[in-house]
């Protein structure tokens, strides 16, 4: 079971991965493992040298007075924590979820410093795919 975000992907250039944990409630947890996640609009932010994942969608069956999109606390080494601030402020860089998966009978959530692309880069992103996708089609017409 992984939960992709592949809006990060297309949104960001994507540098160095970081695995955490995620600190859930019962409810949450089974939204999890029945994929029922939305990773795409959710960001990773430090409050009081604390990592938590904001806005990330996880619904809950039958809850009346719960908020899906509540903030969550990432569970990282303090050494991992450290560096990933300095990174972060050197650079100018963004934390994004880029996956959500199992590992055993925890949820991991995959990390990763990325940077902002602009407009045009999307386009030639969208572009350089096509063109793959072409001759990727084109060689299976020949071969086949």
């Amino acid at each position: 079971m992984a939960i992709l975000n592949k809006k990060a992907g297309f949104e960001y250039f994507l540098y160095e991965r970081f695995e955490a944990g995620i600190s859930l409630i019962g409810g949450e947890v089974r939204s999890v493992r029945k994929n029922n996640v939305d990773l795409s609009n959710s960001y990773a932010k430090f409050v009081d040298n604390e990592l938590f994942l904001v806005n990330a969608n996880i619904p809950i069956e039958g809850k009346k007075d719960y908020v899906p999109t509540r903030s969550r606390k990432l569970l990282l080494h303090k050494s991992e924590l450290i560096s990933i601030t300095s990174k972060l402020k050197a650079k100018k860089l963004t934390l994004v979820p880029v996956k959500m998966y199992n590992k055993g009978r925890l949820i991991k959530v995959e990390l990763a410093l990325a940077k902002s692309k602009r407009s045009f880069e999307k386009r030639d992103s969208i572009k350089k795919k096509d063109i793959e996708r072409d001759l990727a089609e084109q060689f299976a017409d020949k071969y086949n």
